[in-house]
């Protein structure tokens, strides 16, 4: 059994052992640059704005089909520019198009074939 922690001013915790660790597991700078991504590509043609949570909303029967496809598309492009050839879109947005391929891919893998959360608590 772990001991708790002590600390100088004798308040003790119980120890980190098996706690998730948001503040390590992921960098605040990348989800900075993907909030803003995200932010940015919420206009639309007629220049309305969308909700910023529509895109759990985008479900239809070809759902993984498509996240698969404009995820390749999009890792290629991140395949292209890390061996130095031009591709068509720019690195820190194929980085971006990416992380959110996955997590729609994910959103939809969690939320409808795993029941693991009730979206609407």
């Amino acid at each position: 059994m772990s001991k708790n922690r002590q600390f100088d001013t004798w308040w003790n915790r119980n120890p980190d052992i098996g706690k998730l660790d948001f503040e390590w597991f992921i960098s605040p700078l990348v989800m900075q640059k993907y909030w803003e991504y995200m932010n940015r590509n919420r206009e639309l043609e007629d220049w309305t704005l969308r909700d910023s949570d529509n895109w759990q909303n985008l479900f239809w029967e070809e759902h993984y089909d498509v996240c698969m496809k404009s995820l390749l598309r999009h890792i290629h492009d991140i395949w292209m520019e890390h061996r130095g050839y031009k591709s068509r879109e720019w690195l820190s947005d194929a980085l971006m198009w990416s992380m959110f391929n996955i997590m729609a891919y994910a959103y939809k893998f969690y939320n409808e074939e795993l029941n693991i959360w009730d979206e609407k608590k």
